[in-house]
C-alpha cells in the first residue's frame, strides 16, 4: 500500500530557485517544438491529468504549461460535479467526449478519478463498487491509448496539509485572491486525511501501465519544473516526426 506520508512535499535540497527556473525555460522551449510535431503529424495524442487536494496547485500547473502550448492544438477542461444528464449516464461518458483527438494535447483539471475520490471520501459507494469502477476506468486508458493513440500522463500535486491552509487563508486574506476562494475549500482542509487515504487506495490499486507520478508541490517553482521537465521527455518518447509529402508538388 503506497503511504503519501512517505513522499516528501518539498523540493530537492540540491536545487535551487533560480537553477529551477532556467531549466524549466528550457523544458519549455522543447515542448514548444514537439507540440508543433504532434500537431502537425496528427498519428498520436496527449493526455494530461491533474489531481490534487483543493489549492494544491492545479489551476497554476495549468497556467505554466499553457504558456508554452500552441493554443491550436491544445485544451483544458476543468471537471466540475456532474449534472443532471451526466448523472443519468454511465460514469465515463463525459469523460469520452473530451478526450484529445489526434495531434492535440489536452489538460484535464481533476477527471474521472473524481467519480472515486469523492464517493471514497463520502462513503457514497461501497468498495466493491469502487474498485470496479477503476477497473473501467484502466480498461478505458488501455482502449484510447491502443484505439487512438493516446499517451496518458497523470500527475498527483502533493502538498502538506499545512501549505493547504495557508493558500486557503490566503485566499481569504488577499483581495486579488478573494475570487479563488470556495465554502468547500474549508470542507476539504477538514477531510485532508479522508483525502489522501483515498488517493493512496487509487494509487495502489490501478494498474502500472499508466503510472502517477506524485509531484512534491509546497514550492510552486519546483511543482512547475518537474512536471515541465515530464511532459517533455513524455513528447520525445512519442518519437513525432514531421509529415512528408505523398505527392511532390511541381516547382514554382
Amino acid at each position: 500500500m503506497i503511504q503519501l506520508s512517505e513522499f516528501s512535499t518539498e523540493p530537492d535540497e540540491d536545487l535551487s530557485k533560480e537553477k529551477a527556473e532556467e531549466l524549466r525555460l528550457k523544458e519549455l522551449e522543447r515542448i514548444e517544438e514537439l507540440q508543433i510535431r504532434l500537431f502537425a503529424g496528427k498519428k498520436k495524442s496527449l493526455l494530461i491529468i491533474l489531481q490534487g487536494v483543493d489549492a494544491s496547485g492545479k489551476d497554476g500547473t495549468v497556467k505554466k504549461l499553457f504558456s508554452a502550448l500552441n493554443p491550436l492544438g491544445c485544451t483544458c477542461k476543468a471537471w466540475k460535479a456532474p449534472t443532471q444528464e451526466e448523472l443519468s449516464r454511465d460514469f465515463l461518458w463525459r469523460i469520452h467526449k473530451e478526450l484529445p483527438p489526434k495531434g492535440w494535447i489536452q489538460i484535464f483539471n481533476r477527471s474521472h478519478y473524481e467519480d472515486i475520490l469523492v464517493p471514497y471520501v463520502y462513503e457514497s459507494l461501497s468498495k466493491d463498487r469502487l474498485r470496479d469502477r477503476l477497473e473501467f476506468i484502466d480498461s478505458f486508458e488501455e482502449f484510447i491509448s491502443e484505439e487512438n493513440h493516446t499517451h496518458i500522463l497523470k500527475f498527483f500535486l502533493h502538498i502538506s496539509q499545512e501549505e493547504q491552509i495557508k493558500r486557503i487563508e490566503d485566499r481569504l486574506s488577499n483581495p486579488e485572491k478573494n475570487w479563488k476562494f470556495d465554502p468547500s475549500d474549508l470542507e476539504a482542509h477538514k477531510n485532508f486525511k479522508k483525502y489522501q487515504d483515498a488517493y493512496e487506495w487509487i494509487f495502489s490499486h490501478s494498474k502500472d501501465r499508466f503510472p502517477w507520478v506524485i509531484v512534491p508541490s509546497d514550492k510552486k517553482w519546483y511543482r512547475d519544473y518537474l512536471i515541465s521537465k515530464a511532459v517533455r521527455k513524455e513528447l520525445e518518447d512519442m518519437d513525432l516526426k514531421y509529415p512528408k509529402l505523398e505527392v511532390q508538388p511541381d516547382r514554382i
